[in-house]
């Protein structure tokens, strides 16, 4: 098939956070130098923000170092932190409140904001257009495109108009071509691109395994005299337990408005656990539910965290680009914030391209002098500091990983004399169905606990029916066959939108997929015991509609 193409310096992948600071630092570059570097901007989401999903509390200093009349400017930063609080849940009811003197550095939020990081990533885009970026929202990159040498050449955009058949309908419109001399890939967690780089150029040989959580997340209106603007509580413990780990959090934004989520841990053991019904039981807790009783849920969504930390950071450049931000791992989880590294990394890609690009370097070239300035950078720094912060929790549990966390962190300065590694990866971790027994969810009480399907609606998911599916099974007896054999078909239960169902047809079991529930948390491409799911990106448009997550 004969394509159009477009021509651009530098393609960015993803109008997150880290691609956002991207296209902005070289933008700034291009005009300090007085030589011109043509930058786009694609992004699956109906528009910029619609599948930004994070909790979150934001460090400011990155944006400071982007644009440091960034409060002139009117960041939508409008919540600073007044208060923070550790709880320690011991069962559904009982808890105990961590004393500010006993808990990790990384975990006080003095100087932050709470903010939303899909409005952040709007605002980020206006500023990009306005250096004179071209952003097209509605067009995913669904392939990669080589030069002879193997070097990326660019990506492909989406064909629109394939039918779940794969024949082209009446609708159908080609995929056009983006070449460029260098892609940054900032896709987000578990990018699909991102992956096939990972694996064609080797960029994790020698790293620990990547590790992720699913992280999901609630927006309530509650009433004035249960919101505390500025309070920020994080929670460990219940429901987690019995083979699982993660922790909860609950932050009070401004408008009388709180989001509250929770996080596991994908490489949870119990084949029965219901990450979805975990979170719907923990906002149960009194700890929790004292703030959100006589509220109103607004939203509701779901996303993979990448959480390796820079034990798992692969290589970051490779022949013709970049992989940044939480493509790559560059999120800091001992402080729970991925937000300002993600757009370090993006202004750390964007100087190194705009020196090699402004020197005259031919495109296509391993930008491996990356490397270098990723470590003279306070990134760096900071990610070794964190480095034994997941690996001591999976390894020791809540309170062990928590006391050697407190040492390194508060005594050693993040500088332990031991690097901690976790080389198991997450899907290997499940257990068989006879190893634990099931889990009885109690049923949702529609106040404060809900169904999946009422969740989805919230998130304003949309694909259109009639489109190839984007969920791909690399052997469809899998399922059945060996999954629902020795797992109870677990896909039926990670998945925190309802995607994956066993059915009974004719006497025989049958493994269904209603991928036009998909909200793209990635959960099933990571967590599968056979690795059998591979997502790909749908239509251009289609998945969640965030507002304001």
């Amino acid at each position: 098939m004969e394509r159009e193409s477009m021509e651009f310096d530098v393609v960015i992948v993803g109008a997150g956070p880290a691609g956002l600071a991207t296209a902005c630092r070289l933008m700034q570059v291009s005009k300090d130098s007085g030589q011109e570097i043509t930058v786009c901007v694609v992004e699956k989401g109906s528009e910029v923000g619609a599948h930004i999903l994070s909790g979150a509390v934001f460090e400011p200093k990155v944006l400071s170092e982007l644009f440091p009349d960034w409060h002139e400017k009117g960041a939508p930063l409008h919540t600073a932190v007044k208060s923070d609080e550790i709880h320690m849940l011991g069962s559904a009811t009982a808890s105990r409140a961590m004393p500010h003197s006993l808990l990790p550095k990384t975990m006080h939020n003095e100087g932050n904001y709470i903010i939303s990081v899909g409005n952040l990533a709007r605002w980020l885009a206006e500023r990009a257009e306005e250096l004179g970026v071209e952003i097209f929202p509605g067009f995913p990159a669904s392939e990669l495109l080589f030069n002879e040498d193997g070097s990326v050449k660019g990506i492909l955009i989406g064909d629109m108009g394939i039918g779940a058949d794969g024949e082209p309908k009446d609708s159908f419109e080609p995929g056009m071509e983006l070449h460029a001399k260098y892609t940054v890939f900032s896709e987000g967690c578990r990018g699909h691109l991102g992956k096939l780089l990972i694996e064609k150029y080797h960029l994790d040989n020698g790293k620990t395994p990547q590790h992720y959580g699913l992280g999901f997340k609630e927006i309530w209106k509650v009433p004035s005299e249960q919101h505390e603007q500025g309070k920020v509580v994080h929670t460990g413990g219940w429901p987690l337990t019995e083979g699982a780990s993660g922790g909860g959090y609950l932050y009070h934004l401004e408008d009388n408005q709180i989001a509250v989520g929770l996080i596991v841990d994908l490489n949870y053991q119990n084949p029965h656990l219901s990450p979805f019904d975990e979170f719907q039981r923990y906002k149960t807790h009194p700890v929790i539910s004292k703030y959100l009783t006589g509220g109103e849920r607004l939203s509701y969504g779901a996303r993979a965290i990448t959480k390796g930390g820079l034990n798992s950071l692969p290589k970051m450049s490779f022949p013709g680009g970049l992989i940044i931000g939480c493509n790559a791992g560059t999120l800091n989880f001992a402080k729970v914030k991925g937000t300002h590294t993600a757009m370090k990394s993006g202004m750390l890609a964007a100087e190194t391209i705009a020196q090699a690009l402004l020197a005259g370097v031919e495109g296509g070239k391993d930008l491996d002098c990356f490397n270098d300035r990723f470590t003279e950078s306070w990134l760096q720094d900071e990610l070794y500091k964190s480095r034994n912060f997941g690996p001591a929790m999976h390894k020791f549990g809540t309170y062990l990983g928590g006391a050697f966390n407190y040492i390194d962190q508060n005594w050693f300065g993040g500088k332990f004399p031991i690097t901690l590694r976790d080389e198991k990866p997450d899907h290997t971790q499940m257990a068989d169905i006879n190893s634990y027994s099931k889990i009885d969810y109690p049923k949702p009480d529609g106040k404060l606990s809900f169904d999946k399907l009422s969740s989805v609606y919230l998130s304003n998911t949309f694909h259109e029916e009639d489109q190839l599916c984007h969920l791909r099974l690399k052997d469809a007896r899998i399922p059945i066959d060996v999954n629902l054999v020795k797992f109870d078909e677990p896909a039926q239960r990670y998945c925190p939108a309802g995607v994956y169902e066993v059915i009974e047809e004719e006497g025989e079991s049958k493994f269904v997929i209603n991928a036009q529930n998909c909200i793209h948390c990635k959960t099933c491409d990571i967590k599968d015991p056979s690795q059998n799911i591979t997502w790909v990106t749908p239509e251009g448009g289609g998945g969640p509609n965030y507002p304001n997550m």
